[in-house]
């Protein structure tokens, strides 16, 4: 799917891509892995192999900038919701919309599939991914879960309009 901006182009990621996107998760959080416990980071920033089962577990989606990978996203079915995970913008690429570009990727291919809501969990201290999620119509819910191996986590969730 081409976008309005040069250069910039989302695709459905390949087994081939699991350490690309491996490496774009662990340069994202490295600045915050202070914050995470040492098994929240982990999880956080799988390896390559678990990237490849992620895969077989819903899509995945990467950001090319020219070819470069500097963005992803994956998505997995929870009942009627679609469950938001894995996603990260390289610190070089922040700052041109690509967040929203994802987040619009996730909606439009949920919408087709008829869920219901799309949720996601993040930490407290990833504030600036916090307002792109909250700018993007997600609001705070109650469910969980409120951990992630010790690192502290708030689940978000938007609500889809149905389509005619």
């Amino acid at each position: 799917m081409e976008q309005d901006r040069p250069g910039i182009r989302i695709r459905m990621a390949v087994p081939a891509d699991a350490s690309s996107i491996a490496s774009v998760l662990h340069e994202s959080f490295t600045e915050y892995k202070s914050l995470y416990t040492q098994e929240g980071f982990a999880a956080t920033t799988p390896v390559s192999a678990r990237i490849q089962d992620r895969i077989e577990e819903g899509p995945i989606w990467v950001v090319l900038d020219n070819d470069a990978i500097v963005g992803t996203v994956s998505v997995v079915p929870k009942g009627e919701s679609l469950y938001v995970r894995g996603m990260a913008i390289v610190p070089a690429a922040r700052g041109r919309r690509i967040g929203e570009l994802l987040l619009m990727q996730v909606e439009g291919y949920a919408s087709e599939r008829g869920f219901k809501r799309l949720l996601l969990s993040t930490t407290p201290f990833l504030e600036r991914a916090i307002q792109l999620y909250e700018r993007y119509g997600f609001k705070r819910s109650s469910e969980g879960p409120d951990e992630l191996f010790g690192t502290p986590l708030f689940t978000l969730e938007k609500i889809l309009e149905p389509q005619d």
